[in-house]
């Protein structure tokens, strides 16, 4: 029997939601790993709504659950409804939605505060001893609600002008977690809490090397299930 992961979206869009490519990839490589996933998201409303041909902001209000199901082709769930002791592990794709929905990054950086039900997902899954996956900014969720808990978000400076949100780095560790560097194509296993991480579009990268780092993250997270 397949492995069962929740996958935890932020809307749908990168300024105001999930990533698209990113939330693709971990279920293609779910898909591939054998994983029988189901999907889910907080029923709140959008921080803002961003129109996402001219990037400006849109005069209108979103639902976080009703947006994410878009990319979930309907299937999908209120995250409150998510019991841990149903899953092997949990993923989160990136997106500004993580920084701006699930948690306040996008606002108050390193004095964010995290969604009551994504936080509590996420002790549930960590005092569970379950693997928890995140690419892109999520790992910043992983550093907000574990410290001491070790994430990568890429590089900690802009090597090659590749990592423009290098600074996303030392914020991390002011929380008191260590930062690990890493490529694009690469994830990072902190073993002692079951977190892998790995920096997706935190790297201006081509498309195939994002989806293949999200690759080895899904993987990893399969590992420790």
């Amino acid at each position: 029997m397949g492995k069962r992961v929740a996958l935890v979206l932020a809307g749908c869009g990168v300024f105001d939601g999930s990533e698209i490519h990113e939330a693709s990839a971990a279920l293609v490589h779910l898909s591939r790993g054998g994983a029988e996933v189901k999907i889910f998201a907080p029923n709140i409303e959008q921080r803002d709504v961003v129109n996402h041909l001219k990037g400006s902001p849109a005069e209108e209000k979103r639902n976080v659950l009703v947006e994410s199901a878009r990319l979930a082709r309907g299937n999908i769930q209120d995250l409150a409804e998510l019991k841990a002791s149903e899953f092997d592990a949990v993923i989160f794709p990136g997106g500004f939605g993580v920084a701006k929905n699930l948690c306040s990054w996008a606002v108050d950086g390193k004095n964010c505060t995290v969604n009551e039900h994504v936080n509590s997902t996420l002790q549930a899954f960590h005092s569970a001893k379950k693997p928890i996956g995140l690419c892109c900014i999520a790992p910043v969720l992983a550093a907000k609600v574990f410290p001491g808990c070790e994430v990568t978000v890429g590089q900690d400076k802009n090597v090659d002008g590749r990592f423009p949100d290098s600074e996303t780095a030392s914020a991390i560790a002011e929380l008191g977690c260590k930062h690990i560097c890493k490529n694009v194509n690469e994830s990072h296993v902190d073993k002692a809490n079951k977190i892998v991480t790995t920096c997706a579009f935190m790297c201006k990268a081509p498309l195939h090397e994002i989806f293949d780092g999200i690759g080895t993250m899904v993987q990893e997270v399969l590992k420790l299930a």
